[in-house]
């Protein structure tokens, strides 16, 4: 069966930057399943799945643009540390905060005593990933899948939620 759109693919994968580190990787752990076409994968990654089967293996790179884009310089900002007031903020701590174009991620780069460095880039934005994939299982898609847009592990989604 060939992948696409809509296809329930199961995949080894192990993704790198350009000079070889290593950054994930499925191996030694169940493969990844997800719904072709849904947006959970990369945009380069999903689009070189298209036309492939079970059992194809492949290396891919993929710029930034169809990965996680590249670095926005205004998405990092000093911001004062009375912000977090009562909290202890450290370099590498993650945080939801809002922003005029809704809820968005940052990730805090630098403190000083009286300011916060947060970051609002993906941590990968800006760099070029090279991924070894394996195609482990293509199937179609069951109608319940397509309803909730997503695969489901073991045919359910698992924990009784409602859709």
């Amino acid at each position: 069966m060939t992948i696409t759109s809509d296809s329930v693919v199961s995949l080894h994968y192990t993704v790198s930057t350009e000079d070889g580190t290593e950054l994930d990787s499925s191996a030694g752990k169940a493969p990844l399943v997800v719904l072709q076409g849904r947006r959970f994968l990369i945009e380069g990654l999903e689009e070189a799945l298209i036309g492939k089967e079970k059992g194809d293996k492949f290396n891919l790179s993929v710029e930034p643009e169809k990965a996680y884009g590249e670095r926005v310089d205004a998405l990092v900002q000093r911001v004062p540390r009375t912000m977090f007031d009562g909290m202890d903020v450290e370099v590498g701590m993650s945080f939801r905060a809002t922003t005029p174009e809704g809820e968005q991620s940052v990730i805090i780069i630098e403190t000083t005593e009286d300011e916060v460095v947060v970051d609002g880039n993906h941590p990968l934005a800006g760099i070029p990933l090279t991924f070894d994939v394996e195609v482990v299982d293509v199937r179609d898609a069951t109608e319940e899948e397509l309803a909730h847009g997503h695969a489901h592990a073991g045919g359910s989604c698992g924990g009784g939620e409602e859709h």
